[in-house]
């Protein structure tokens, strides 16, 4: 590697992935050079990728802000890179920023697609943001209400990072709702309630989904109380579950919504840009107790391996950071 090139991670073909050299464009005015110190994996949706089960309908949806080749195959995809700004402008130069880049260890970019990471944010604690920012966009999408009974169905990052969130809300009963048992002590870290499915109280006024599976769909219906919304924060690829809309769904007048953070919630999209969602996201993360999300970590150069181990889907996994020479 030079200081015109760069290496970065692809993934060849089904579950194969290689870190391959590449070149680097020039600085030029508007842009910084960003030396990679940590990227995350945003396990299910890069697991999907990494497999190659991304839907033919949805490649042009799925782009990554800064994506290079297409699906399913060859592609540079991630979504979750923090570094040190090492050429642009003079009151840039050191500080620690977050992107929506792939893994790579230099990129250069725009400066406005290049947002600082806030004093009492650890670096390595920064690659959660493009998460939080999915949770921010939940909650803008279906507010909760002071005294809500609230489930969030799936704790992995998403699901916790909502559950988080929510249970700052006043009076707000939040219960994070997975057939995982080790997520209790997660839920309990986070200052909100834990439950499997099977122990999950009904009638909740609010309930989100991130589960990403059919039964976890199905639970966070029958978790909903007299009209009540359903918020479905997960992508199932190429998977169409089967939803059990017979039954009591429409005597209860249920409402299932999508929530998708490609878009800014129509709420807050004539105020915010998806830099301010961002920058919010990123000061969300101030609190040391969201630490208990990062739960593994590899060098840089493993990634093929790691890759091919995450999309396995081993237990007791959330975030994993990815360390750079």
């Amino acid at each position: 590697m030079t200081d015109r090139t760069a290496e970065a991670f692809w993934i060849i073909g089904p579950g194969t992935g290689e870190v391959r050299p590449c070149p680097l464009p020039s600085a030029e005015d508007g842009t910084v050079t960003v030396r990679t110190r940590y990227t995350g994996i945003s396990r299910g949706t890069e697991s999907l990728v990494f497999m190659g089960r991304v839907p033919p309908s949805q490649y042009a949806t799925m782009r990554a802000p800064f994506q290079e080749g297409a699906f399913p195959a060859p592609v540079k995809y991630g979504y979750s890179a923090v570094g040190e700004v090492i050429k642009g402008p003079a009151e840039l130069i050191g500080q620690h920023v977050f992107s929506l880049y792939p893994h790579q260890t230099v990129f250069t970019i725009p400066a406005e697609a290049a947002v600082p990471v806030p004093a009492g944010v650890p670096s390595a604690r920064a690659i959660l943001a493009a998460n939080m920012e999915t949770a921010v966009n939940a909650l803008w999408d279906a507010p909760p209400r002071v005294g809500d009974r609230i489930a969030v169905v799936g704790a992995g990052v998403v699901g916790c990072l909502v559950g988080y969130l929510a249970g700052h809300v006043p009076g707000a009963d939040v219960v994070l709702v997975d057939i995982d048992e080790t997520r209790r002590e997660v839920a309990e870290r986070l200052g909100i309630g834990f439950a499997v499915p099977a122990d999950a109280h009904g009638e909740a006024d609010l309930v989100y989904h991130a589960s990403a599976t059919e039964a976890g769909l199905a639970t966070a219906l029958s978790l909903a109380g007299f009209e009540a919304e359903i918020i479905e924060l997960s992508w199932f690829g190429e998977a169409q579950p089967t939803l059990p809309l017979g039954e009591a769904f429409h005597s209860r007048r249920l409402s299932l919504r999508a929530s998708q953070v490609g878009a800014i919630s129509p709420a807050r999209r004539s105020r915010r840009t998806h830099r301010d969602r961002l920058a919010l996201a990123l000061r969300l993360l101030r609190d040391d107790r969201l630490d208990v999300l990062l739960t593994g970590e590899s060098r840089f150069h493993d990634l093929p391996q790691t890759m091919a181990g995450l999309a396995d889907g081993p237990p007791g996994v959330l975030c994993h950071r990815i360390i750079y020479p």
